[in-house]
């Protein structure tokens, strides 16, 4: 006599620990894809030049965009004194963030990249507290130093292993980690304003037309891409761009912000384990070491984020 409610709410229990999982695996899957893209812009550049290999990428990206909000009926134009705000942002996270670090991997290694970017969160951090004057705990503290003093072994390492252009390509990524940081501050100013679709559109498309003038002094070195360029440039701009950018938005709907921006500290690990196994790239063991310093650190900042 009761048992059907019993078999409806096991079941309503059932759809609801699935419709979890999916979530979850969204964000996972968006971490997998971006661990993948160090590898497949080392690829891209064996034959596309680092700041033409931008210009394809988030044109195709830019494009797709346009057609997906089109389509969703979501392309709108953004209010004239936030226009800036998302040129400035799209200038900075597109064009020079993604032109230093193609070129810092391109003289480096994609491992290196891999390891080098996990402290990206620490940098903005340790910048928003010198230029905002936002109040960093001790705790916070610690794991902003922990993370830099993981870059620091990386970084270190990485003149005794590959020469000075690997050295030069490591500087440069950490260089690139500021960038990012000041990306962040302008795109806060707008990101509560419009869907983070269409905020990611406008930077999308104002990166691709400031890429163009730097591919063009690229000329010389122009020639008919392999094929696995252009497999690696075309994932880039629809998996790396879009899909991973599609697929972590959907988990946030149901995770906290906290426990996706934990799974984000698999991007290293993974970009790491992608770099030694697809392209045979090697790490001394105190990079490893320093790699492991910096994901400590930057889940110690970000769980006493959290918490507070």
């Amino acid at each position: 006599m009761f048992a059907k409610p019993v078999v409806r709410m096991r079941g309503l229990k059932l759809k609801e620990f699935l419709q979890e999982k999916t979530y979850l695996l969204a964000v996972i899957g968006a971490v997998l894809i971006w661990s993948t893209s160090f590898v497949a812009t080392k690829i891209a550049l064996w034959t596309v030049p680092p700041f033409t290999l931008g210009a394809l990428r988030f044109l195709v990206a830019g494009i797709v965009l346009a057609v997906f909000l089109a389509l969703q009926r979501g392309l709108v134009w953004p209010r004239r004194q936030d226009l800036g705000h998302l040129v400035l942002s799209g200038v900075l996270g597109i064009t020079i963030y993604f032109a230093l670090e193609n070129l810092g991997v391109k003289l480096a290694t994609a491992a290196d990249a891999a390891l080098i970017v996990a402290a990206y969160p620490a940098i903005t951090m340790l910048l928003e507290s010198l230029l905002y004057r936002v109040a960093v705990s001790r705790i916070r503290f610690f794991g902003v130093g922990l993370a830099l003093l993981g870059v620091y072994l990386v970084v270190g390492e990485s003149s005794s292993l590959g020469g000075p252009y690997r050295f030069r390509g490591d500087l440069i990524l950490v260089a690139t980690g500021i960038v990012w940081s000041f990306y962040n501050f302008v795109t806060r100013k707008v990101a509560n304003e419009y869907p983070a679709l269409l905020v990611t559109f406008y930077q999308t498309i104002a990166g691709a037309i400031a890429f163009l003038p730097l591919a063009l002094l690229e000329r010389a070195q122009w020639q008919a891409p392999a094929g696995a360029s252009w497999l690696a440039l075309l994932y880039l701009a629809i998996f790396c761009s879009l899909l991973g950018f599609l697929l972590y938005a959907y988990g946030l709907k149901r995770l906290t912000s906290s426990a996706a921006v934990t799974l984000m500290n698999l991007v290293p690990v993974f970009g790491v384990l992608c770099s030694v196994f697809l392209l045979g790239e090697t790490l001394s063991l105190l990079q490893c070491g320093g790699g492991l310093i910096v994901i400590a650190g930057i889940i110690l900042g970000v769980r006493q984020a959290s918490e507070r």
